[in-house]
């Protein structure tokens, strides 16, 4: 999963949503430098893309897109993924996204000290293009396959996958709604026992 479908599986506790957050940017054991709270965040991200990466509804919807992006093809579902949850968000939370993101946001700048480098650079440009709310739209989601196509030097020309997800858009929308429960339960089930 994508940035937003990590913070919302976090739940309320700040420690946690940190370390789900910045997981990507802490390899091997270098995650037992931060307090336990945050070390179960970093914990918890890994364990929730495990169960992603390795689910066959996910890899079903990766399928649709291995021809054209290779290896890349699961980066760009978590990001559709994300999508469905930003669009659909009154069916998963009772916080407004744009109060959700509000708060994230918020909660990332006091804790500006603490995040990677990496995620230290880019936070400027994710506040200020407001990314987590603009997955809600599919114009959203074209703008960040644009950015990391960028980042990953066109290799794959990701910024063209914005016309698959319109060309199979039900497909999609109907496996993130045959996934998520899933992932939301298994989830909650980690949290307890990490």
């Amino acid at each position: 999963m994508n940035f937003l479908a990590h913070i919302y599986l976090s739940g309320k506790n700040e420690e946690l949503i940190l370390g789900n957050f910045i997981a990507d940017s802490i390899k091997g054991k270098k995650y037992l430098k931060y307090s336990p709270g945050v070390q179960k965040g970093i914990l918890l991200h890994r364990r929730i893309d495990h169960f992603t990466d390795t689910h066959p509804i996910v890899k079903k919807s990766a399928s649709k897109l291995h021809k054209n992006y290779s290896h890349y093809s699961g980066v760009i579902v978590d990001i559709f993924y994300d999508h469905f949850l930003a669009s659909q968000w009154h069916q998963f939370s009772e916080i407004p996204l744009e109060n959700f993101v509000a708060d994230f946001y918020k909660l990332l700048q006091r804790n500006f000290e603490l995040l990677p480098a990496p995620i230290q650079n880019f936070l400027p440009y994710m506040v200020a293009e407001n990314w987590l709310l603009s997955y809600a739209s599919i114009e959203g989601i074209s703008r960040i396959l644009y950015q990391m196509n960028i980042r990953t030097r066109n290799i794959v020309q990701m910024d063209r996958a914005h016309i698959d997800l319109r060309e199979h858009y039900d497909e999609f929308k109907l496996e993130f709604a045959a996934f998520f429960p899933q992932l939301q339960e298994y989830s909650s089930e980690k949290i307890k026992t990490l």
